[in-house]
């Protein structure tokens, strides 16, 4: 079964607000054997509206459409809707008596009369009665395609995919169900790991092989379409096995976890914790960290020491560091680790310095970092020099900083980097 999603909404167009909706809805369809084919984009203009659900009903068994169902001018999903289907609007009093009585129970005194557009649905509509919010969902035919309009309040729309519109197109679909496992990778480029997986990518049907790249990561993702979802994990698992053999340490996940959640991970099981020293990355690296649920247990806190002198204050860098290989060296890097394992009392520490651009720092080129781990017995520092942009450089500094964790408590090699101290 192909499936279009429109997702109806000129702050959409404006970049004023993320598509959401069509990515939540794509993956609950993709869940139960429904092939998403196309989105489309649309503003609140009734022509391209209607345009837009012409060519989706054209070339699809399913269209779900997201927004332009309230109360307000703008909102004239339902009049598109009925322009394609050649019918008129019909007022109905079932939905006019709930919208007042919800009104009534919100205690916001007389409800507005334009909330009464809601109630008038193209004729021959069916009605999915909204829990949460005002504005009703529709299903209509259009010739061998049935449409579904759902609110574009992303909780609302959740509500009827969930309690309506998934459970009737699971029906529809057959047992067939899709499934898909991403495996997470560091510190390598998205075009060696293509290069690696190359004769995977052509020979793979079922299971198919997709990447993603985002700053500082590669996913590779893995989809497999069968009867039941354990028929299709168990035809996605040795492909997953022989990535992961191939791509090696640089897999850090295989359950779609962030890299600082699989550092978390790691810490919790082996029983210790971590405090952070930043400068370049202003404290970005203790936030992602704390972004973890239950990152209390392993980590302690994290001193954001941006100026030499912050450095010597607070972590103890040595004067001679400072006036010698300077802030930005593989000698304060380690110091700046010692110190916040000390004044936190952490198991280890983590630090990172450098200069982030456009200008040189302390001597040291744009886009030098320095990044050190000090866990008492054991300590390691890895330094890069990355001529990008300043937010990749930070960007790419948390991600080594994480990976320069993750590594040490799974016993694998640690990265040295490409700068020679």
């Amino acid at each position: 079964m192909r499936a279009e999603i429109v997702a109806v909404g000129t702050e959409l167009l404006l970049g004023q607000i993320a598509n959401t909706n069509a990515q939540w809805m794509s993956e609950h369809l993709a869940e139960i054997g429904v092939d998403v084919v196309h989105h489309q984009v649309v503003g609140d203009n009734h022509e391209r509206i209607a345009e837009a659900i012409r060519l989706a009903g054209s070339r699809a068994d399913v269209v779900v459409v997201s927004g332009g169902l309230g109360p307000t001018e703008d909102d004239i999903t339902r009049e598109a809707i009925a322009a394609v289907l050649g019918v008129g609007m019909v007022r109905h009093p079932e939905i006019e008596d709930r919208l007042r009585e919800k009104f009534a129970a919100f205690g916001r005194g007389r409800m507005s009369a334009n909330n009464l557009r809601q109630a008038d649905v193209p004729e021959g509509a069916t009605i999915i009665a909204p829990l949460r919010g005002t504005a009703p969902g529709l299903v209509v035919e259009i010739g061998a395609t049935r449409l579904y309009a759902v609110p574009g309040v992303p909780a609302e729309m959740m509500e009827m995919m969930n309690d309506v519109i998934v459970p009737e197109l699971r029906d529809r679909a057959g047992d067939g169900v899709v499934r898909s496992t991403v495996l997470g990778c560091t510190g390598i480029g998205e075009s060696r790991v293509a290069e690696i997986l190359l004769d995977l990518f052509e020979s793979s049907e079922n299971p198919s092989l997709a990447y993603l790249a985002t700053s500082g990561e590669v996913k590779v993702r893995l989809t497999a379409k069968a009867g039941s979802a354990a028929e299709a994990d168990a035809l996605i698992a040795p492909l997953a096995d022989e990535v992961r053999r191939r791509l090696g340490d640089a897999v850090f996940t295989t359950v779609g976890e962030s890299l600082e959640g699989a550092a978390g991970r790691l810490l919790l099981a082996a029983g210790e914790t971590i405090a952070c020293a930043e400068s370049l990355t202003g404290g970005s690296v203790g936030a992602r960290i704390t972004e973890v649920p239950g990152a209390s247990a392993y980590f302690l806190g994290s001193a954001v020491a941006y100026t030499a002198e912050a450095k010597h204050a607070l972590l103890g860098v040595s004067r001679e560091t400072i006036a010698g290989p300077g802030v930005v060296s593989e000698a304060c890097a380690r110091e700046m680790a010692i110190g916040a394992r000390r004044i936190f009392g952490a198991h280890m520490g983590l630090a990172l310095t450098g200069a982030a651009g456009p200008e040189p720092h302390d001597g040291a080129p744009a886009g030098t970092v320095w990044i050190a781990l000090d866990a008492g017995e054991r300590s390691h520092a890895a330094g890069y020099r990355w001529q990008v942009e300043r937010d990749r450089v930070r960007r790419w500094a948390e991600q080594a900083g994480l990976d320069l964790v993750r590594r040490y408590l799974e016993g694998r090699e640690l990265p040295a980097g490409d700068l020679v101290a």
